[in-house]
């Protein structure tokens, strides 16, 4: 336990001295990273040693606050999840180092100090085995990113995108109602009986807040675009994580699970995944972008934990095993593409100073190892073997089938839409990502700034390329990452699940096989071609243009163009605005078309409440007088009303 506390305590110390040091110049940005870096292998020593076998950590000291301790427990789920964290936060402060070098260095100090808090309340959330203790390290984690968020203060955006990301009180109703029945606030004493689906249901939403599911996702594609990239990375490879992980962690509390449960996050999961993958596709800033693809890719863990929660009601071991195996491997899976993603989104608008899609194009010339890490990352998110984004979704795949073939009419049908709702998934976001790269880093430059784009330093590409590393490692060696699961899910769901999950592990091992046999055949493919092709001479010349002698950038697709057919094809659930200026002879010299997808949820349905709240706080604004003699009429008033209630 003090390898662990050590690890929690590093960054945040990393973070205050870095805020203290300011003055320090370019030292400031080594200070703040340091803590995170330091605070890696020092985490992962413990957590590793817990999923090869281990025994669980547990350490308890009393504090002053009442109705708890400080209690942190480190078992197979809370090491699992920290793992992705710890390994993140410290490629992504190694990557920030690089990044605010043109930020100023006060600017600079801030956001490490927010950067320290958030990854040491991310270890805490993880590892607090005690209601109150959770709900302080969740507050924290959420202030922190709140002011990270808020970084570009100058920017209105990113104020009003850090105001999106404050908690919500379900969790705290949730977390009373389990004290009361256990009679503490200690996880080990908390019994959901009798309140199962009531628990559930708030868990739902207030972790799901955090997560991303949809309605509940509108904070997130406002903050992660505001957020520096490295920032983005953290909050959308594991902050968001966090809610996954305390959804998991309750299950755990309210006993075996009725079938609702699993047709509610299977639906959640279906919603969240093709609408979020469809409004990706809409979108024209690179970073929201990817924002809207972490909302897909929490619905595709939702299948998974649905497909879960069907096989252990309907009394399928195999089932639940391979659904939640799924679930928590795409967990991992998604911090490191994702996060891959994410710097290389940043690397391209540091070097561009943009985020447009159809402001790029040809960066693969002038920025190539960026390239390659987005291209990576963007086979990985796709789902396409032998990268680690196939490999969890193929457990999922494997769970709906196995109770396709062994449920009942009901939660068969369920189990083929959530496997047809992945497949849908899936092909949509390779559709997405093929418009993604191919209008940043093909074709000719649309712009000035893509022009002049260079590839930036080893701070940013190194853990660009520790992240592609892993993405292909843990593809191609998804099987041992399968038989570390077993801790995790015999600690959150109380049942052992090691005869599954062996059968898990023997399917990701043909798929490496096959993934090898292919790799080999491909590398033998390339060397013999560049035998035959080295005694001849190659040269170049230019394709049939149609007659186009002197094409330009503006002949290109866009990204808007590329995906038009998609979107229109779901032109129901986007609502595209469209606004086109149409030619108006036969030799225009102007015309121009323009495209816009609101998100419905906030349009719809969130911006009018907060429009109504915000008139009726406007009718309050004559009791602010800014007079003190006013505030104590106030004050006096109050307490008499206090003085008359209690005598009554």
């Amino acid at each position: 336990m003090k390898l662990l506390l050590a690890a929690i305590f590093l960054p945040a110390l990393s973070g205050i001295l870095s805020r203290l040091l300011e003055r320090r110049g370019p030292a400031v940005s080594w200070i703040g990273a340091a803590g995170p870096v330091l605070a890696a292998p020092l985490g992962l020593i413990p957590s590793i040693r817990v999923l090869t076998g281990g025994s669980p950590v547990h350490a308890a000291r009393a504090w002053p606050m009442p109705f708890g301790e400080l209690a942190l427990n480190l078992d197979g789920l809370s090491a699992f999840v920290l793992v992705p964290i710890l390994i993140l936060s410290a490629l992504a402060a190694w990557y920030g180092v690089g990044y605010l070098k043109a930020h100023d260095r006060r600017d600079s100090a801030d956001s490490w100090l927010w950067f320290g808090l958030l990854v040491s309340s991310m270890m805490a959330v993880c590892l607090a085995a005690n209601g109150l203790l959770f709900l302080f390290a969740w507050e924290v984690m959420t202030l922190s990113s709140f002011f990270l968020v808020a970084f570009e203060r100058h920017d209105e955006k990113a104020r009003k995108a850090s105001w999106m990301v404050l908690g919500t009180a379900f969790l705290l109703v949730m977390f009373l109602a389990l004290s009361k029945t256990g009679g503490s606030f200690a996880f080990s004493d908390f019994d959901g009986k009798g309140i199962a689906g009531f628990c559930f249901v708030f868990a739902l939403i207030g972790f799901g807040t955090k997560a991303g599911f949809m309605p509940l996702h509108v904070w997130l594609p406002e903050a992660h675009p505001s957020a520096p990239s490295h920032v983005s990375a953290l909050m959308s490879g594991v902050m968001i994580k966090t809610g996954i992980y305390g959804l998991v962690r309750v299950f755990g509390f309210l006993g075996p699970p009725p079938m609702w449960w699993g047709f509610t996050l299977l639906a959640v999961g279906a919603v969240s995944g093709i609408l979020g993958v469809l409004y990706a596709l809409a979108q024209h800033d690179l970073k929201r972008l990817l924002a809207y693809h972490s909302v897909e890719n929490i619905g595709i863990i939702a299948l998974g934990l649905g497909v879960g929660l069907v096989g252990l009601s309907g009394g399928l071991p195999v089932v639940a095993a391979l659904g939640f195996s799924g679930a928590l491997f795409h967990v991992f899976n998604h911090a490191m593409f994702k996060g891959l993603l994410f710097l290389a989104a940043g690397s391209v608008a540091r070097s561009t100073g943009t985020r447009d899609i159809d402001r790029l194009g040809g960066l693969l010339k002038t920025m190539p190892r960026t390239g390659v890490a987005f291209l990576l990352g963007s086979a990985a998110i796709s789902g396409l073997p032998p990268l680690n984004g196939f490999t969890s979704e193929f457990l999922v795949y494997l769970g709906a089938f196995s109770g396709i073939v062994s449920m009942n009419a009901v939660p068969a049908v369920s189990l083929a839409a959530a496997a047809a709702s992945l497949a849908l998934i899936g092909g949509l976001a390779a559709a997405c990502f093929t418009k993604a790269f191919g209008a940043v880093f093909l074709g000719m430059p649309r712009s000035e700034a893509a022009v002049r784009a260079r590839e930036n330093g080893i701070s940013m590409t190194l853990p660009m390329a520790a992240l592609a590393g892993i993405c292909v490692a843990a593809g191609l060696l998804g099987f041992l990452v399968v038989r570390g699961l077993l801790p995790a899910l015999e600690s959150a769901l109380h049942a052992s699940f090691g005869k599954e999950l062996r059968v898990a592990s023997g399917w990701l091992v043909r798929v490496s096989i096959v993934a090898g046999v292919l790799a080999v055949l491909g590398s033998w493919v390339w060397v013999l071609r560049r035998r035959l092709l080295s005694a001849r001479r190659i040269g170049e010349s230019g394709t049939w243009d149609c007659g186009y002698l002197a094409p330009s950038p503006r002949m290109q697709y866009t990204a808007s163009s590329f995906a038009q057919p998609i979107t229109d094809l779901f032109r129901f659930f986007l609502r595209t605005k469209k606004h086109f200026r149409p030619p108006e002879r036969f030799f225009p010299s102007r015309l121009s078309f323009e495209s816009e997808t609101p998100d419905l949820s906030r349009e719809r349905v969130y911006q009018p409440i907060f429009d109504a709240v915000r008139r009726s706080m406007e009718r309050l604004k004559p009791i602010q007088e800014g007079r003190i003699q006013v505030y104590v009429l106030y004050m006096f008033l109050t307490l008499l009303v206090l003085l008359l209630w209690q005598l009554r």
